[in-house]
């Protein structure tokens, strides 16, 4: 019966994806095993190394299918090595003088490492796919809502206006950029393992250039230049990317959950029918997707510590690294992959008040802009004494619960320098925005220049 949250019929679609789960399962790391015996096999034969009916053979029967995975798991347990159980099983699966010739020069870690790194390479894709659909999202967003005036905030209370088209198009430039962190590390980090037991590649002969380069071809990674089995800089870069990625849609997620609050009441995640945000309070419309996605940053930020723990080895390899990695790595990429799905589908559907967002723009009574009102009286009476003018009529407003306009038109120096038009002009929280609409159109431009969401 399941155990974890990823296979568990209760949590698993909170902690990953049918995609993801097939890609990282045990047949599938297994089938990754095979894959790259069965390259090998056919690079081998194709050299002269190993004879052609040996290779043939051994290509036809590696197969997930064909074996038994609760027996060479038991035989696992019973030796006490991850491998060997699997490479005895296909062996068997080959007449007796083919089955010699299976994982002919490898280690146990080549196999694990280019296995795991097949897998990663096909999640990688999903990874591309969802973001670039997380974008387009981000995109609609920013262009429909580029002069929609809001409340920005710093420290958590309000500052000045903002839209909510730029908040979305800061959102979409950070999205941007780790696409291109995707993209960029993919010739460091999707390249195979072929060093043999130390490094030397001593086990393969003189043709083992020409033999990697050729099993290499044949599971389309890339040839690496030395062995990487002491130095896990390659499986940790990506996790660590795959930290940004969850980071930035946490971001998104928790923004929308404070956001979603009673009090504030700007946006909110899609609603279905029968969704249940209590057992005993029947009104609650709870933020569940981006609540978990919260959680789920949480967990991934944590695999990609433990990741970052593997970089330490001793000597020219141990098990503790790549041991720590299966556990670590597949969790953070399915990690992210439901992080992927779950943001995709609150954006999708996301609700925005704009009415909402005005109501809280005006709610501080014009204090939102005061710094509006300090540089139209700076004009007239210098920045430094427009600041002192302002802030003391800011104060009086707070502290007596009277309004900004008030405060304001109190003080006689303000008084000469403005006229009430004039101040009323420049207490409209919604003809403050800089240059916000502007910034989402250029923002915009550049997305649709540099085709990533193509």
């Amino acid at each position: 019966m399941p155990v974890s949250v990823f296979d568990a019929s209760l949590t698993r679609h909170l902690w990953s994806t049918d995609e993801l789960r097939a890609i990282f399962d045990e047949r599938a790391r297994i089938q990754r095993w095979f894959d790259f015996e069965a390259a090998l096999a056919s690079s081998q034969a194709e050299l002269g190394i190993i004879p052609q009916a040996a290779a043939a053979e051994i290509a036809a029967m590696a197969t997930v299918d064909r074996i038994d995975i609760e027996a060479i798991a038991a035989e696992v347990r019973r030796i006490k090595h991850p491998l060997v159980p699997a490479l005895r099983a296909l062996q068997r699966l080959c007449r007796p003088e083919h089955g010699e010739y299976v994982h002919f020069g490898l280690t146990t870690q080549d196999v694990i490492d280019t296995g795991t790194t097949l897998q990663l390479k096909e999640a990688h894709q999903v990874f591309l796919r969802d973001l670039r659909a997380i974008g387009r999202e981000l995109a609609r967003l920013a262009r429909r809502y580029r002069a929609t005036p809001m409340a920005g905030r710093t420290h958590g209370v309000h500052a000045l206006p903002i839209t909510f088209g730029h908040k979305c198009a800061i959102w979409l430039t950070e999205a941007a950029r780790n696409h291109e962190r995707l993209t960029q590390l993919e010739d460091r980090v999707f390249v195979g393992s072929f060093a043999g037991a130390v490094g030397t590649q001593a086990s393969f002969g003189p043709q083992a250039a020409a033999l990697e380069a050729m099993v290499m071809a044949r599971l389309g990674l890339g040839v690496a230049e030395i062995s990487w089995h002491p130095a896990r800089d390659r499986p940790a870069e990506y996790a660590g990317v795959l930290g940004l990625v969850g980071g930035g849609l946490a971001r998104i997620a928790n923004e929308v959950f404070n956001l979603q609050r009673s009090e504030v009441d700007e946006l909110s995640e899609p609603f279905n029918e029968g969704k249940v945000g209590s057992s005993t309070m029947p009104h609650k419309r709870n933020p569940a997707v981006v609540e978990n996605v919260v959680t789920l940053g949480r967990a991934l930020r944590a695999s990609v510590a433990m990741m970052q723990e593997t970089l330490v080895q001793e000597h020219e390899r141990d098990g503790a690294a790549y041991k720590a990695e299966l556990k670590a790595l597949p969790e953070a990429c399915m990690i992210t992959g439901a992080m992927l799905a779950q943001m995709r589908y609150v954006l999708a559907g996301l609700a925005v008040n704009e009415a909402g967002m005005r109501r809280n723009l005006d709610l501080l009574g014009g204090l939102i802009v005061s710094e509006r009102v300090m540089f139209v009286l700076a004009e007239r009476v210098g920045k430094q004494t427009a600041h002192e003018l302002v802030y003391e009529a800011a104060m009086r407003s707070v502290a007596g619960g009277r309004a900004f306009t008030e405060t304001l038109l109190e003080d006689p120096r303000i008084r000469e320098a403005l006229t009430g038009a004039e101040l009323a002009e420049a207490l409209d929280p919604a003809r403050y925005v800089g240059l916000a609409p502007e910034i989402v159109d250029r923002v915009l431009e550049e997305t649709r220049a540099s085709g990533w969401l193509d």
